[in-house]
């Protein structure tokens, strides 16, 4: 089944979709819902994220390559986990497909797409094993990570660099009964592919993570864990950036500079 989430005239609706046509729902993905209301042409909804987590969760560095490729640029204390590395990032920054990334009036560099597989959490979990970790997996959809590098080094909390607003786009939709890790992501700049990861090559894979957080933290339904990423991108204003996920779907948003400080 794959899920989108649109604002209506009376605010933000889930919906079915099915082929280029979205069923707007009464109740939750999460919960009971029914059909409620004709059906809404995809290409006419302003899409929204597809879920507003309780807690945005996030991997730290989660694949081989991103580690070696920190450690060519000199940053050698930089190692392979041992363990799954749980971060946060912060829901204000969410946009959905089309929303247009923002970059900063005082960051002057390029931006960085990190694209990432997103988790969606169905049910609520506390000291899951992998078994329950895969039972509360609702589904999954695509984040760009968007990152301004320069500033990540001088934040020891990465609070501008990761969670300036618009930077976290997500979505267009959350697809369910599917396995990822045998799907492909890429990133395009202006629909030139920039680069290509195989997105199960994870270090640690999400039913890992799924029971690191809930081993401390309850998980409740809606809730998100990004995956991390392989490689990266840089853009500017004016571009337009594309993540690809084979089967998940493409997230696409427009970049502009805000105009002042």
């Amino acid at each position: 089944m794959i899920w989108c989430r649109f604002q209506s005239d009376n605010g933000p609706r889930f919906a079915v979709v099915e082929g280029e046509e979205a069923f707007p729902i009464y109740g939750s993905p999460f919960g009971v819902y029914q059909i409620e209301g004709p059906a809404r042409l995809l290409s006419e909804l302003r899409l929204l994220p597809p879920c507003v987590p309780t807690t945005f969760f996030c991997a730290g560095l989660n694949y081989r390559g991103h580690v070696e490729r920190a450690r060519g640029q000199g940053h050698v204390e930089v190692a392979t986990p041992k363990r799954p590395e749980v971060g946060y990032r912060a829901n204000s920054a969410l946009i959905g497909s089309g929303e247009q990334i923002i970059r900063p009036a005082d960051y002057p560099h390029a931006l960085e797409a990190e694209g990432e597989l997103v988790v969606v959490i169905g049910r609520s979990l506390r000291h899951a094993d992998r078994d329950d970790a895969g039972r509360g997996i609702f589904g999954w959809t695509v984040g760009n990570d968007v990152t301004a590098r320069t500033w990540q080094r001088d934040d020891r909390t990465l609070w501008r660099s990761k969670n300036s607003d618009t930077f976290k786009p997500m979505g267009p939709f959350i697809v369910t009964d599917m396995d990822p890790l045998t799907s492909t992501t890429a990133i395009s700049v202006n629909g030139k592919e920039q680069a290509t990861f195989e997105t199960g090559d994870m270090i640690f894979d999400p039913l890992d993570y799924i029971c690191a957080i809930s081993r401390y933290i309850t998980l409740s339904p809606g809730d998100i864990v990004w995956m991390g990423t392989d490689t990266t991108a840089e853009f500017l204003p004016g571009d337009t950036v594309d993540v690809a996920i084979s089967g998940v779907g493409t997230l696409t948003n427009p970049v502009t500079q805000e105009d002042h400080l």
